[in-house]
Order: C-alpha cells, then sequence, then structure tokens
C-alpha cells in the first residue's frame, strides 16, 4: 500500500491560500488609554506574517496611514492621580473601607477620591476638594453646637481654641494617622489608589466655611497689629484666624474650577502632610453625607471626632483673675470674694506650702496652694473662673436633633451673658 506523504497536501494548500490585500493590514495592538489632559490619534503599527513550508518567516513591508508620516508621540501622558476604575482591584482601600465600617452605599471609587488632594490632582473631578468642603462645613457646625451646648459660659478666646482642639488640622491629622492612612511618596497614576496623594511643591485649597479677607490684612501681617474678639468673630474663620488674602487677579476669575493658575501662592501651606491628612477626615464625612445621609454623617463625627478627650482647662490663661474674680461677683449680684488661709505648713522653711480658700459669703468658691500667700490666693481665684467657665449643664438637646421627622419641640439651651472684661 502507496503511503500518502502529508506534508505535499499541507503545501500544495498554503500555497494555494489567497493573498489578503496590503492595503488593509490586520492591527494587533491599539492604545487602550490615554490621558484625560491630551488623547492624541495614535495610529498602532500593523504587522502581517504568512504561512509557509520553509522556517523562514515572509515579513511583508507595513503601510502607514496619512497620521503615520508624523513622529510617533508619547504613548500617554501619565495621570496625575490613578483612574477611578483601579479602585474596585486596591486592596489597601477596601480594607480602609471597612476599617471605618462605612457603608455599602459608599462606592470605593468616592473613597479613593477622598484620599486625592488637590495638591496631587488639580481636576475639581478627580480630587476631594468638594467632598472635603461639605465635610469641613458639617464638622464646624456639629462641633460648635455640642461646645455651646455642653459649655454655655466659654468665653469665645477658649472656644476658638477649642474648635481647633477638635476640628482643626493637628487633630484631623491625629485623626487620619490613627485610621492607619499611608501616604505616598509621591502622586501619580501607578500609585495604589488606596495611599494619600499629595505634593509638597504644588499649591492646595483652603478649606475655609466661613471669614472674610480683612482689608488690612498686610499690615496686620507686617506689622502684628492686635485683633480684638468683635473683629475675628465677625472677620475671621471658625477657629478665630484671619483669612489670608488673594490677588486682585484670582477675583477677577470667576471660574469654579480648581487649576494650579488659580492656586497661587498664597494658598501655599507650611505642612502639606498635614493639610491632606485633615482634607481626607473631612471628605470622608462629606462622603457620608451624601451617600448616607446626615444622620449617619451626625454619628460618624460624634464617633470619631468629638468623643475625643480635650483637657480645657490648660486652654485657660488669666492675666488678672483676683480683678475679674471681683468683676464676676459684682455682675452676678454676689459678696464680695474673700480670700482666707485654710492651712499652712513650713512658714520658715525652704518650702513652705500655703493653702488659700477664696468665699463669697459662706460659699466657697475656689481653694488654692502655693509656695506664698499671694500665689496661693491667685491659685484658688484661678479655680473659681475656671469653676464658673466650664460650668454643664449636663447631655442637653442639640439644635441638630430637631432635623428629624418625628423629633420633640425644641427646648431652648442656657445661654451666657458672656466672659468678664478685666
Amino acid at each position: 500500500m502507496k503511503r500518502i506523504r502529508l506534508d505535499r497536501i499541507s503545501s500544495q494548500l498554503l500555497n494555494t491560500t489567497p493573498r489578503p490585500s496590503a492595503s488593509c493590514p490586520t492591527r494587533i495592538c491599539r492604545v487602550a488609554r490615554t490621558s484625560r489632559l491630551q488623547q492624541a490619534p495614535l495610529q498602532a503599527c500593523a504587522q502581517t506574517r504568512w504561512q509557509s513550508t520553509t522556517s523562514e518567516a515572509v515579513l511583508e513591508d507595513i503601510e502607514f496611514g496619512e497620521h503615520d508620516q508624523e513622529p510617533l508621540l508619547a504613548r500617554t501622558i501619565p495621570l496625575p492621580s490613578p483612574p477611578p476604575e483601579r479602585a474596585l482591584s486596591s486592596a489597601k482601600l477596601a480594607a480602609l473601607h471597612a476599617r471605618l465600617s462605612l457603608s455599602s452605599k459608599i462606592p470605593l471609587q468616592t473613597l479613593a477620591r477622598a484620599l486625592i488632594d488637590p495638591s496631587a490632582d488639580a481636576h475639581p473631578r478627580y480630587n476631594n476638594a468638594n467632598l472635603a468642603f461639605v465635610g469641613a462645613a458639617l464638622l464646624q457646625y456639629h462641633t460648635s453646637e455640642f461646645l455651646l451646648t455642653r459649655y454655655p459660659r466659654l468665653p469665645m478666646a477658649i472656644l476658638f481654641a477649642a474648635m481647633k482642639g477638635y476640628s482643626g488640622v493637628p487633630a484631623l491629622h491625629q485623626i487620619a494617622r490613627a485610621w492607619g492612612v499611608e501616604a505616598a511618596g509621591a502622586p501619580g497614576e501607578e500609585v495604589d489608589p488606596g495611599l494619600l496623594q499629595f505634593s509638597y511643591d504644588k499649591p492646595t485649597v483652603m478649606m475655609n466655611k466661613w471669614g472674610y479677607v480683612r482689608a488690612e490684612s498686610k499690615e496686620l501681617m507686617k506689622y502684628k497689629w492686635r485683633r480684638g474678639l468683635s473683629s475675628r468673630v465677625l472677620y475671621d474663620d471658625a477657629f478665630g484666624e484671619m483669612v489670608p488674602g488673594q490677588p486682585k487677579a484670582e477675583e477677577e476669575d470667576a471660574s469654579v474650577e480648581v487649576s494650579d493658575a488659580r492656586n497661587t501662592k498664597h494658598l501655599m501651606v507650611q505642612d502639606a502632610s498635614q493639610n491632606a491628612h485633615a482634607n481626607f477626615v473631612r471628605a470622608v464625612i462629606g462622603a457620608i453625607y451624601l451617600y448616607s445621609g446626615r444622620e449617619a454623617a451626625q454619628l460618624f463625627i460624634k464617633a470619631h471626632v468629638l468623643s475625643r478627650k480635650l483637657d480645657l482647662e490648660n486652654l485657660f490663661e488669666f492675666k488678672l483673675p483676683t480683678r475679674e474674680l471681683s468683676r464676676l461677683c459684682a455682675r452676678e449680684d454676689f459678696d464680695p470674694p474673700v480670700a482666707r488661709l485654710l492651712s499652712e505648713t513650713g512658714r520658715l522653711s525652704r518650702t513652705p506650702v500655703f493653702v488659700v480658700g477664696v468665699y463669697s459669703g459662706r460659699d466657697m468658691l475656689g481653694e488654692g496652694a502655693g509656695p506664698t500667700l499671694d500665689a496661693a490666693r491667685t491659685a484658688a481665684a484661678i479655680k473659681a473662673l475656671k469653676a464658673w467657665y466650664l460650668y454643664s449643664p449636663g447631655n442637653v438637646g442639640l439644635p441638630s436633633d430637631t432635623f428629624a421627622e418625628d423629633a420633640a419641640p425644641w427646648r431652648p439651651a442656657y445661654v451666657d451673658i458672656g466672659e468678664i472684661i478685666s
């Protein structure tokens, strides 16, 4: 029986295969992703290979289109931040979402956007500027109503300091660090979406919910003029700090978008890391408000911000405590304060200790100890003033509690007449 040679048959079949036209070459690659800033029409190279019985491959000439005559441009311009679709494959982002016990309504793409500071990506649709502004407004509102209802006699200077201690940049930076947020070395397209991205040498956006630019801001910074409490309440931000001035060119530009052109050197911050961490916390609060509602945002602020311990006693600094206590007693129609020596030890030794109490009639207002009689009397007056200013009616209703549909009618909280001006 004659054996059939398959190689001849395959060679004949391959040789009779019609040759495709060279005018429509096969495209084997294409640009999968282009930059948001520039999308250049790139046509990928084509390569065809024809089968043969020989070991050598026949390479045909590549025909280029009308755009191929130009020099090849860069494949893609690198993005300033990771694309949103990469958030679904980030383990760090999923772990942060679970660690904060966020609702499933909040997508990972939104949490990834909250990690992008305006200094890393100036585009307002990809950074956390809008979310941080909403979160800053909610944070300042709930913090101020908590302090005003819990401590209605706080002086304005102490109230500003307490606001900064709860919702200021240093406090929010510590909260973000406690959450386990890690910062990237430099922002870029290849960075993991679960890392905080910011830039040290690029401007950012200042989150000012309240405040006006003073006309004399340059003179205040240059000559260190004193700012009264009344002007700080009216013009300055929620922490009693002066709002930095803006250039006139920026006032003429009414554009809403955030860009590098608008972010001038006046918006450069001293500590970019602290500012970026603080903006992330604000952006998370804003995202919770947008996706889960006001009640969820309020509970989140209460659990992560207002639950922190802040020692208000160390914020006080009295210049003339005895005079201020005398004026306080006169305003409240109390008996004039009288200092009385309660006990002493080692009067003639190197380290004497005197215990003095300040009385108003039969009521003791404060008690203090010191190495001298004057120091003990001053300490007693300071304790009496702190006891007055740190008065708390307890857990009372907040104004935001009435926002619910089935809430009880609002009972006005106690409001003090104000601090003593000595």
